[in-house]
């Protein structure tokens, strides 16, 4: 599709976790009269609001939010049900006349703006059962047999990484080559539309700050009353969100693993860790892109150009 053709535009802010997204996201849609898409992993549970900073009622009332409380804790969200999710999103608000604005930071979401994150192959159920009933050895050396041109860059320490390579290999018929080939000449989900990516940065001192001040009024908030009420919900059935920063360690006190006054240190610790991660990620996985700083931000029309 040539540029010509696109459908729209999409503007996308991303940012590291505690930079200040929300707040700038909003005034940059109101000024707009837009409407957010959201591209966090956490925000779509129903319940997880205060160990995921989801925005307030009052900042959901000012502007018109999509993706976020449209699951159940217990249920799973992966990539292929977000894309389908968020193009249903877009074309929705473009119907209406209104300015798409996705945010988050979620990593793997926000590449299915630019890239194909997904592909068709469909594992057969009795294919899932075969290789669950390997050893890691089996597993690991049937896909050798599978790829003589080798396994290019798999971590063949990470079983599961393994087992679902192999249960590919089986489903389809072709190498892991073949496949890293068919997928890397796949469009993007939103490859129809034009896609403007923003990202919000802040000096290491300041976010720093920020995460200290923000864990801290997660807790007087109710964090762990929250997420007590999560795992009575069944949180610990949905592993990725009970692994989240702020609920694992949150649990671990809950359970006695934890002392209860070393949970706002360990909460700062792992953002700050996490922080690092996202950095490097939004730098080596991101298409080329702008960034702005936060200190200097004054109006929210400077966001795009």
């Amino acid at each position: 599709m040539t540029a010509g053709s696109k459908r729209g535009r999409l503007r996308v802010l991303t940012g590291c976790t505690a930079v200040g997204k929300t707040e700038w996201a909003l005034r940059w849609a109101e000024a707009r009269g837009a409407e957010i898409v959201s591209c966090d992993s956490l925000l779509f549970y129903r319940g997880m609001d205060i160990g995921t900073a989801k925005p307030t009622k009052a900042e959901l009332a000012r502007v018109r939010h999509h993706l976020i409380d449209v699951c159940e804790v217990t249920e799973r969200m992966d990539v292929v049900e977000y894309v389908k999710r968020a193009r249903a999103a877009v074309e929705e608000i473009a119907a209406r006349g209104r300015e798409v604005l996705v945010v988050g930071g979620s990593g793997f979401y926000l590449k299915a703006f630019f890239a194909p994150v997904a592909d068709d192959v469909e594992v057969p159920a009795d294919v899932r059962e075969k290789v669950a009933g390997m050893t890691p050895e089996a597993a690991l050396s049937r896909l050798h047999e599978l790829n003589p041109r080798g396994l290019g860059g798999l971590d063949v320490a990470n079983p599961r990484r393994v087992v679902r390579a192999l249960e590919r290999c089986l489903a389809s018929g072709r190498t892991m080559q073949e496949l890293a080939e068919e997928f890397g000449r796949r469009p993007s989900a939103f490859a129809d539309w034009e896609v403007e990516l923003t990202q919000i940065d802040r000096e290491p001192a300041d976010l720093a700050r920020r995460i200290e001040v923000r864990v801290g009024a997660m807790l007087r908030e109710g964090l762990v009353e929250e997420v007590r009420g999560l795992l009575a919900r069944g949180l610990k059935d949905n592993p990725s969100a009970a692994r989240a920063i702020g609920y694992r360690e949150t649990i671990e006190v809950l359970e006695g693993r934890r002392a209860e006054s070393e949970l706002a240190g360990e909460i700062a610790k792992n953002t700050r860790a996490l922080v690092k991660k996202q950095r490097t990620w939004f730098r080596t996985q991101l298409p080329a892109h702008r960034v702005v700083r936060a200190e200097t931000l004054k109006d929210a029309g400077e966001l795009f150009a």
